[in-house]
């Protein structure tokens, strides 16, 4: 995806340097200022997240399995004279950094690409102090049940809700990544698997994606239908709140 440039793997462009924290915080979540803040960017790679944060002034790290796409992080601070700390790796293993290392980790939509969601909430509550901030997008689990194109003028709801196994593949588009193993994550999973990570959920958004003009069959015209994504944000529970759970 990084080599054939995928709208998914694009750096960030220059309007979105234009006010950086309005571009990666548009609800308002993080604030007036993240100026200072240590913010772990996860399984995040491509240029677009590290240099966003990183502009808005946050101390910042990210951590991808994608050599490639590390690269293209690289690349964009160099260009653009920022600091950015590099990290290849899982976001299923986040040994390589301390307890209460971050005051902010922020996750793209990738979770979808592992079995169990618990196991990356349960790394990232450790990573980030007490008080702090987990945002993160994820895939609709509805979205994920219906194919990416229209069947007999609908979206159809054809794959099961209550799955241990990986989805079958569907054709390439904006909704699934040609040859990537995805699963389906329920919203217990979702949002009970924070809870019992240790976090508070305090927002959630479905990022609005609809056209009401939108060809039928393209992905605006499907948003109409079904939200895509997820977006949550939660606030880890301080040491002493943890005590008494």
């Amino acid at each position: 995806m990084a080599r054939d440039g995928a709208p998914l793997a694009r750096p960030a462009s220059d309007t979105d340097f234009a006010n950086p924290l309005r571009t990666i915080d548009p609800a308002g979540w993080l604030g007036p200022s993240i100026r200072g803040w240590r913010v772990l960017c996860l399984a995040a790679g491509g240029g677009r997240q590290s240099a966003l944060y990183a502009a808005a002034g946050a101390e910042v790290t990210v951590l991808d399995i994608s050599r490639a796409m590390l690269a293209q992080d690289a690349e964009v601070a160099r260009e653009r004279r920022l600091q950015v700390r590099i990290v290849e790796g899982s976001m299923t293993d986040l040994s390589m950094f301390g307890t209460g290392e971050f005051d902010l980790v922020i996750q793209p939509v990738s979770t979808c690409y592992v079995p169990d969601v618990l196991a990356v909430y349960q790394q990232v509550a450790r990573v980030v102090r007490g008080d702090g901030l987990y945002v993160s997008q994820h895939k609709s689990p509805a979205s994920l049940q219906c194919r990416a194109k229209p069947q007999a003028g609908g979206y159809v709801l054809e794959e099961t809700y209550y799955r241990d196994k990986p989805l079958p593949p569907d054709e390439p588009s904006r909704l699934r990544e040609q040859g990537a193993t995805e699963y389906l994550h329920r919203w217990e999973q979702l949002i009970g698997g924070l809870c019992q990570a240790g976090f508070v959920v305090e927002g959630l958004l479905e990022p609005m994606h609809a056209k009401a003009d939108a060809e039928h069959g393209t992905f605006a015209h499907r948003a109409q239908y079904i939200a895509p994504y997820v977006r949550i944000k939660a606030r880890r529970i301080g040491v002493e709140r943890s005590l008494l759970r």
